[in-house]
């Protein structure tokens, strides 16, 4: 009895890790309900019941009629798709008995987000941006302002990032930047007659698609709760950036986006 309960003790500890990388990573409340819910049925539990919020999450597993329930913190580590796929493929081998509860542990352990270089994503980010301003009829000249004002910003919104910044202000300061930078090119005489969608082409790397995608897709399936605290969430980011963007063009005297 005193192993089997043992065994069950981390299974649980598992399941609920399984369910924390998710919600940490960026993964929609549905899915860490189901992975997790998975693991615990392919490592022997007879059920497993959770309950997801924006900053906990709670797991139940029951083997013969014994419950243990388990309760983690959830902090925001961003969004990261591999340690999603990472976790989904250790729980798909789990299900076809490639590994045990042991291996299991092991693998998660093993688990290192993946990050690309600063410089690859500064520039990435830049050259997404210009191809936007690009086809929205910004011509070549607004895809250049554009490339370095978005390339600036998400330089600096980087360095906010590793410094621990509040997420509202990195994306305060770092809209100001980007509409300072863009709104100041626009002023040379190089670049009188280049459209305005510039501007607003060099903040979109501020967009929280992502956490909104997510918090549609968490009220349709259900969770209400989370769905929502992610809506609040991604709200006050564009509010941020909204600021930003006001008090750059309230402070430089910067014309609006027509």
């Amino acid at each position: 009895m005193e192993v089997e309960q043992s065994e069950q003790r981390q299974v649980t500890r598992l399941c609920i890790q399984c369910g924390l990388f998710l919600l940490q990573h960026g993964a929609e409340s549905a899915l860490v309900e189901e992975l997790s819910t998975r693991l615990g049925l392919a490592l022997g539990m007879d059920s497993v019941e959770s309950a997801i919020s924006a900053n906990a999450i709670v797991l139940a597993t029951i083997k013969d009629g014994h419950c243990l329930t388990s309760t983690r913190k959830n902090t925001d580590r961003g969004i990261n798709m591999h340690v999603v796929t990472e976790v989904q493929h250790i729980v798909i081998m789990a299900e076809h008995n490639l590994l045990d509860y042991k291996d299991v542990e092991k693998r998660f352990a093993n688990i290192r987000p993946l990050r690309y270089p600063n410089w690859l994503v500064v520039l990435m980010v830049g050259l997404s941006c210009a191809c936007f301003c690009k086809l929205n009829n910004g011509g070549w000249d607004g895809a250049v302002i554009t490339f370095c004002a978005s390339t600036v910003a998400m330089y600096v919104r980087k360095l906010l990032t590793q410094h621990s910044i509040h997420p509202q202000i990195s994306f305060c300061i770092t809209a100001f930047v980007a509409t300072t930078v863009s709104g100041l090119l626009l002023r040379l005489p190089l670049f009188t007659n280049t459209p305005t969608i510039a501007m607003a082409a060099s903040v979109l790397l501020l967009v929280p698609g992502f956490p909104l995608i997510n918090a549609v897709a968490d009220m349709f399936k259900g969770h209400i709760n989370t769905g929502l605290a992610r809506w609040a969430i991604a709200s006050l980011l564009t509010l941020a950036t909204c600021i930003g963007v006001v008090m750059a063009m309230t402070l430089w005297g910067l014309p609006g986006w027509a």
